[in-house]
């Protein structure tokens, strides 16, 4: 079910609302072909495998908002999507069945756009909870905490020990 591919990198800057982080996004693109329950299970097993839990199956918020204490893993098993990434200043993405997003402590994201059957599997380093933090118009950085300050995962969620943000991320 798996290709060998290189991720796609983007790095964003802190906005005025956004921490973001030194760390770019991942994208891996093309991962697999199956969708549906195949795939679900195929990238919670992936996920466990090297040890990002916690996992989930259901959408994107449609709200800009970022988890300032863990990086978190999205992987795409059924639809297509538009994202944001990066805040309301950043890029816009699409994501189909097959794909996989990094998406490291801080960095802003949020679903602008969706087929009616999108849903991905999301998942934490080691299990972590993530804090969900929304943009504060009024404070923007109210309840901002240091996300540059959570550490490289010891693996990546697809490619495990070696290669993806092992490599990219020192």
């Amino acid at each position: 079910m798996q290709k060998k591919v290189q991720p796609e990198i983007l790095y964003f800057k802190e906005d005025l609302t956004i921490p973001n982080s030194k760390y770019p996004v991942l994208i891996y693109r093309n991962i697999f072909t199956e969708s549906g329950e195949a795939a679900a299970d195929w990238l919670e097993k992936r996920f466990l495998f090297n040890n990002w839990k916690n996992s989930w199956r259901w959408g994107i918020y449609d709200f800009t908002h970022y988890h300032a204490n863990t990086h978190e893993v999205l992987g795409v098993f059924n639809g297509t999507a538009t994202l944001r990434l990066g805040g309301e200043n950043g890029e816009t993405i699409d994501l189909a069945v097959g794909s996989i997003v990094v998406i490291p402590a801080g960095v802003g994201h949020k679903c602008l756009s969706h087929s009616d059957d999108f849903a991905v599997v999301g998942a934490y380093p080691e299990g972590m909870e993530p804090e969900t933090n929304r943009v504060n118009e009024a404070d923007p950085k109210k309840g901002d905490q240091n996300s540059d300050e959570v550490p490289c995962p010891k693996t990546d969620p697809l490619l495990g020990k070696e290669g993806g943000l092992r490599a990219i991320w020192k």
